[in-house]
């Protein structure tokens, strides 16, 4: 099998990039230095050349070049013309989106009948993206992730995230009322991956199954030796999980056995 990957040095695209090779398939990795993103045609024409089985589209702008509205370009017109790319080719594109693109005002748990109403920022961005693939080529697969939590900082997980926290605030304030969509990296890596045998449509990946910010920075914590400060809160009421029993992602309990 020969795929093509986006964001293949990412958050999820290095993990998912290591666990397909592991498996004996081929992963080619965009570049975007070798092949820019701002013109059509010399996408197209890469595209034509690798002659990848299935396109996986992971990336964000996050490296930032300075280039005028490059958060919309990458995550709105990039996918807009990959999705059309792959339709002409027949090649299988998966899409991966975000949790995000339900507002903070929005009511959770969240199904794949639920209706996103981010209205700015990185969520709408995806929120926009979503449509659009799917009418570029109504054959997309779209993944919509929560955080991801990875066993060390160094791939901006939720462990980086404490660790920045620790260095600016000198503590962590996680909410008690807000119950997160998250998932360890190895299982959105898994269920990424099964989605290639999936039917075109939205399928949602989230492990929480019941645990609030707290609990699961409190389980963390013990797990990676008590490092850092966590303190409880109630500033931020939200529930965020996503629920879809059909990838059957394992719940955050698996590996964090700290939360029972």
């Amino acid at each position: 099998m020969r795929i093509l990957m986006t964001g293949a040095n990412g958050t999820v695209g290095a993990p998912l990039k290591a666990y397909f090779e592991s498996q004996g398939h081929e992963v080619i990795g965009w570049n975007r230095k070798e092949v820019p993103i701002l013109e059509y045609q010399p996408m197209e024409d890469f595209v034509r050349q690798i002659k990848p089985n299935v396109l996986y589209h992971l990336a964000i702008p996050s490296t930032h070049t300075g280039r005028e509205n490059e958060s919309w370009l990458v995550n709105y017109e990039w996918t807009s013309e990959l999705a059309w790319i792959t339709k002409i080719f027949q090649i299988k594109f998966i899409f991966t989106s975000t949790a995000m693109v339900f507002s903070d005002a929005a009511k959770g748990p969240f199904t794949i009948q639920s209706k996103p109403d981010a209205e700015s920022g990185y969520g709408y961005e995806k929120r926009l993206a979503e449509a659009r693939s799917v009418f570029q080529n109504p054959s997309t697969i779209v993944a919509r992730l929560g955080w991801q939590i990875g066993e060390k900082a160094g791939t901006n997980n939720m462990i980086d995230f404490f660790d920045r926290k620790m260095k600016t605030d000198g503590e962590i304030v996680a909410s008690k009322k807000w119950l997160p969509a998250c998932s360890f990296q190895i299982d959105t890596v898994h269920a990424l991956a099964k989605l290639m045998d999936f039917p075109p449509g939205l399928y949602l990946i989230d492990s929480n199954r019941k645990s609030s910010f707290y609990e699961i920075a409190t389980a963390l914590n013990k797990r990676h030796g008590n490092r850092w400060s966590i303190k409880p809160g109630e500033h931020f009421v939200f529930d965020q999980r996503m629920i879809d029993e059909r990838l059957a992602v394992p719940p955050l309990s698996v590996h964090l056995p700290e939360l029972i």
